[in-house]
C-alpha cells in the first residue's frame, strides 16, 4: 500500500518541483505573449484576414478565367468565327452601362428602358459579330454566356480591389468588410460558374420556373407575338379567357411582359378581372427548393421597367394582381433545373386555377404571365 501511494504522489511531486524552478519563465512567456498580443493582436488578426481574402481571391480568379475559357470555345463552336474571338470576348468582359440621372425623378424609368435598350442592341450586335454563324436563339445564349463570364470577371475586380486597398493601407475596417461578406460572395461566384454550361448549351434554368408554367398553359394553343420578344396565347381556363404571356424561347430572353400586358389590356378596353404573375423568388435558408407561396404584387425581378409599366396599367384600369412564387436559392436560379423546380411548375398551375376560381366568375378575362428567362423552354 506505501508502494503505491509513493508511485502515486512522486509525478504530482517532480511537476511541483520543476514548476517552482521555471515559474518564472512561464510568467515571463504569458507577460510577453500578452504585450505582444496587446499592441500588435489587431495587426496578427489583419494578416489573418488578409490571408482568408486571398485564398479566395485565387479562387475567383480561377472561376473568372475558366468562365472566359468556356465564352470563347462556345463561340468558337458554335458561332464558327474567321478570327480568334478572344480579343473581342475581352472587351465584351470590361463592358459597362452608366444609369440615368435620377436627381430629377421625373421620366428616369423612360430613360433607363432607352439605356437598357441601347444596352441589349449593342451587346447582341458584338455577339453577332463573334458568331456570325449562330442563329437567333443561339445568339440570345451566347450573349447569356458572356454576361454570366462577364458578372464573374466584375466580382473578381472587386474583391481584388478591396484586397488591395486594403493591403496597402493596412486598414482593419477595409479588410474585415470585405471578409464579412466574402462567403455570400464565394456563394454567388460559384452559383454563376456552375450555371455556363447551361447557358452555353441553352439548357432551362431555375429562373424560367414562370415561363415553364405560362408555356404548359399555352401548350397546344396558338402563340402570336404581342411585344418585343414576347409571345401570347389565348386558353380557355375554368370557363374563363386566359390571356397567357410569356417571352419568346426557346432562346435566352425575358422580353418585355410590360408591353405585353399594356397591350393586352388596352385591346380589351381595360376589361380584364385580374392578372395573374408567376415568377421564382429566392428562397429564405430552412425554405424547400420549388415551395409555392401566393400573394398581390408584380411579381418580376430586373432593373424596374416593367414593373413600373404593369403597375401603371393596373392603376389606369382598377386591376386586381395576384402573383405566385416558386422559392429556390441564388444558385438554383442560373444553374440548369432542378427536378424539384420542374415539379412545382404542376403545383403553381393549381394555385393559379384555384385564384381564378376563387377571384373571377365564369366568362372573365384574366391576364397570366410568366416571367423569367425562357432559355430552352418553347
Amino acid at each position: 500500500m506505501n508502494i503505491i501511494a509513493a508511485m502515486t504522489t512522486l509525478p504530482n511531486t517532480l511537476v511541483a518541483q520543476i514548476g517552482g524552478d521555471y515559474s518564472w519563465i512561464f510568467n515571463l512567456l504569458f507577460y510577453v505573449v500578452f504585450v505582444v498580443f496587446m499592441f500588435y493582436g489587431q495587426r496578427i488578426q489583419m494578416y489573418i484576414m488578409l490571408r482568408e481574402v486571398e485564398g479566395s481571391l485565387h479562387r475567383l480568379r480561377h472561376i473568372k478565367d475558366e468562365g472566359r475559357k468556356i465564352a470563347i470555345e462556345t463561340i468558337k463552336e458554335i458561332g464558327k468565327p474567321q478570327a480568334d474571338p478572344s480579343g473581342r470576348v475581352d472587351r465584351f468582359l470590361e463592358y459597362f452601362t452608366i444609369t440615368p440621372q435620377s436627381l430629377d425623378p421625373a421620366g428616369v424609368v423612360w430613360k433607363l428602358e432607352h439605356i437598357i435598350d441601347v444596352r441589349d442592341t449593342r451587346l447582341k450586335d458584338e455577339v453577332k459579330l463573334m458568331a456570325p454563324s449562330a442563329d437567333e436563339t443561339q445568339t440570345n445564349n451566347l450573349e447569356n454566356t458572356l454576361e454570366v463570364a462577364m458578372a464573374l470577371n466584375f466580382i473578381y475586380k472587386v474583391i481584388r480591389h478591396y484586397y488591395l486597398l486594403g493591403k496597402k493601407t493596412l486598414s482593419l475596417y477595409v479588410i474585415m468588410q470585405i471578409q464579412m461578406i466574402l462567403p455570400l460572395v464565394m456563394r454567388e461566384a460559384e452559383a454563376y460558374a456552375s450555371a455556363l454550361k447551361a447557358f452555353a448549351y441553352g439548357q432551362p434554368i431555375g429562373d424560367g420556373a414562370g415561363a415553364l408554367v405560362a408555356a404548359k398553359l399555352m401548350h397546344g394553343h396558338e402563340t402570336k407575338k404581342i411585344a418585343k420578344d414576347c409571345v401570347v396565347a389565348t386558353v380557355p381556363i375554368e370557363g374563363r379567357t386566359a390571356y397567357v404571356i410569356k417571352a419568346e424561347g426557346p432562346g435566352g430572353n425575358v422580353g418585355k411582359p410590360g408591353d405585353a400586358v399594356k397591350a393586352i389590356a388596352e385591346e380589351n378596353e381595360g376589361k380584364i378581372a385580374t392578372v395573374i404573375m408567376i415568377d421564382a423568388a429566392l428562397k429564405l435558408e430552412g425554405e424547400a427548393v420549388g415551395e409555392v407561396a401566393e400573394g398581390v404584387g408584380a411579381a418580376i425581378g430586373g432593373p424596374g421597367v416593367d414593373q413600373f409599366k404593369i403597375e401603371e396599367v393596373l392603376v389606369k384600369y382598377h386591376l386586381s394582381i395576384n402573383a405566385v412564387i416558386i422559392k429556390e436559392d441564388i444558385g438554383d436560379a442560373v444553374s440548369p433545373m432542378r427536378k424539384e423546380i420542374f415539379d412545382s411548375s404542376d403545383k403553381a398551375i393549381e394555385r393559379i386555377k384555384q385564384v381564378i376560381l376563387e377571384k373571377t366568375k365564369e366568362g372573365d378575362k384574366v391576364i397570366i404571365v410568366g416571367v423569367g428567362n425562357t432559355m430552352g423552354i418553347s
